[in-house]
C-alpha cells in the first residue's frame, strides 16, 4: 500500500474520528514511519521465517495482544474509554483477543489504536523534522523487539532505517 493509499483509507479517517487535539500533521508523520518501519504497509501480521505460521503482531503497525497498542491503550486511562468507543464503533467486542484480530484486517481501526499508543506517552509529539525524537517515542511505545534483542549492528541498521523511512515521509508530505 502506497504512502497515499495508507493516508486516504486508514490514517485520515482515524484521526477525523479522534478528538480533533489528536489530529496533527505530528501525528502523521509518525504513524506513517512507524508503519514504514514495522510492515512497509505491506504485511497486516508479523512474517515469519516460516512462510506457514504468522507472527505474533497485527496490523500495519505491528500491534500484538498483550503490547501496547491492544492491551495497553485498552487499559490505560488517557486511551481506554476511547479505544471502547472505537471498538464500538467498528463492532469489535472490547477483548484483548476480538481486537487483535480485528487489526488485522481492519486498517482503521488498527490506526486509532496506533495512535491512541501515542497519546499514552507522556509528552508532545516530535516536531515534523526531528527524526531523532521520533525515534526515541517509537522505540518506547513499540519497544521493537528486533532492536531490543539486536546487535550493536542491527541497531545501527534499525536507526538507519527509521532515518530514510522518516525522511520518506517527510518528503511525501512536503517537509525538509
Amino acid at each position: 500500500m502506497t504512502l497515499d493509499e495508507i493516508t486516504r483509507t486508514a490514517i485520515e479517517p482515524a484521526l477525523h474520528w479522534l478528538p480533533r487535539k489528536m489530529n496533527t500533521i505530528e501525528a502523521l508523520v509518525e504513524m506513517l514511519t512507524i508503519g514504514l518501519q514495522e510492515s512497509r504497509f505491506e504485511h497486516r501480521y508479523q512474517v515469519l521465517n516460516d512462510p506457514n505460521k504468522k507472527g505474533p503482531a497485527r496490523s500495519f503497525w505491528q500491534g500484538e495482544q498483550g503490547g501496547g497498542m491492544v492491551a495497553g491503550v485498552m487499559s490505560h486511562p488517557a486511551s481506554k474509554d476511547l479505544a471502547r468507543a472505537a471498538c464500538t464503533a467498528h463492532s469489535v467486542a472490547f477483548t484483548t483477543r476480538a481486537v487483535w484480530e480485528a487489526i488485522e484486517t481492519n486498517d482503521v481501526l488498527a490506526a486509532i489504536l496506533a495512535r491512541l499508543l501515542l497519546w499514552t506517552e507522556p509528552g508532545p509529539l516530535p516536531r515534523v523534522t526531528d527524526a531523532s525524537g521520533a525515534w526515541a517515542l517509537y522505540l518506547r511505545g513499540w519497544r521493537p523487539g528486533a532492536y531490543d534483542r539486536g546487535s550493536a549492528d542491527e541497531r545501527a541498521a534499525l536507526r538507519m532505517k527509521w532515518e530514510r523511512n522518516h525522511r520518506q515521509v517527510r518528503k511525501f508530505l512536503g517537509f525538509p
